[in-house]
């Protein structure tokens, strides 16, 4: 995962650094030289902080704290992965995923000082394509289909408005499904992996989605790639594997890696507008970036089952 030279020991923030793709992140940058700063709301206690990088606690949307805090500290690098996926519709809580995901990006805008920035990098979400037809790229309109693609979607757009009236110098990186040791246990695969592990008749859907898997160190390298990377600046890159899989054969691999497990298929409904096909065309990522996926869905599924066997 190297870099230039040049970009070694230089200021970076990261927003939402304590979560699954934050903290791999965060090792990452700390090898590469980095000076690091994390920004997130629940913080993270002593014992589990990496060593070398500064934590301080704070809530994107309350647009006054976040000023105290950034006043007069200089960064070269943002990347930008605060927020929470939450595919709730508007009436329950909507306009709370809004404030976090769309108002949170222009408060930490506001309060940065962008004079000695070089990159920021917003990593957006794949449920911004909605309903288009896959394999999605990044020329498609987006489609929200919930407060959180909303957000996630008005982000984008406004960030590449400053880019052409400002030349803000943005990145915009769109994952599809990243996965891998350390991620959450609401997430699909840690329960399918904890499931089986455990032996365990456990509901999942009928399971005829195809989706997009991409290792976790796959999207981390992408993020470190675009770091300075001004053939970049203004765009938004799918970052993903770019091989389509049904949820089914997902189910299907972790269940034959561990050896046990009864999916009961079809006790959870499709989500209401839910994408049935949802996969990247990554070929803007390797031309811009010169990145591609290293990972093998099967290589990348054997390390996870074994983080969370040791567990």
């Amino acid at each position: 995962m190297g870099i230039e030279a040049s970009l070694d020991k230089k200021n970076l923030l990261i927003v939402g650094g304590t979560g699954f793709l934050g903290t791999h992140v965060a090792k990452e940058a700390v090898l590469q030289g980095f000076r690091v700063l994390i920004l997130s709301k629940y913080g993270r206690s002593y014992s589990r902080q990496i060593a070398g990088i500064e934590y301080l606690t704070v809530d994107v949307s309350n647009k006054k704290k976040l000023s105290q805090i950034l006043k007069g500290r200089i960064f070269e690098y943002v990347i930008n992965l605060g927020g929470y996926i939450d595919h709730a519709n508007y009436a329950r809580d909507g306009d709370k995923v809004i404030d976090v995901h769309f108002n949170g990006i222009k408060n930490l805008i506001d309060c940065l000082n962008k004079n000695s920035l070089v990159t920021f990098i917003q990593v957006g979400s794949s449920d911004e394509y909605g309903s288009n037809s896959s394999p999605q790229n990044e020329s498609q309109r987006e489609v929200p289909i919930s407060p959180y693609s909303f957000a996630k979607t008005a982000a984008t757009h406004f960030l590449q408005m400053l880019y052409r009236t400002e030349n803000f110098p943005v990145i915009i990186l769109r994952p599809f499904l990243v996965y891998g040791p350390g991620q959450g246990g609401d997430r699909l695969i840690p329960q399918i992996i904890k499931g089986c592990v455990e032996n365990q008749e456990f509901p999942v859907s009928k399971g005829d989605q195809i989706r997009d898997f991409c290792y976790v160190n796959d999207f981390v390298n992408a993020i470190f790639v675009s770091i300075g990377n001004k053939n970049t600046y203004g765009e938004v890159v799918n970052i993903a594997s770019g091989a389509p899989i049904t949820i089914k054969e997902v189910i299907a691999m972790i269940q034959g890696i561990v050896g046990s497990g009864f999916p009961q298929f079809g006790l959870i409904p499709y989500r209401t507008g839910e994408n049935m096909s949802l996969y990247a065309d990554i070929n803007k990522a390797k031309v811009l970036l010169k990145w591609r996926p290293t990972t093998s869905i099967e290589e990348g599924l054997a390390i996870t089952i074994d983080f969370y066997n040791e567990k």
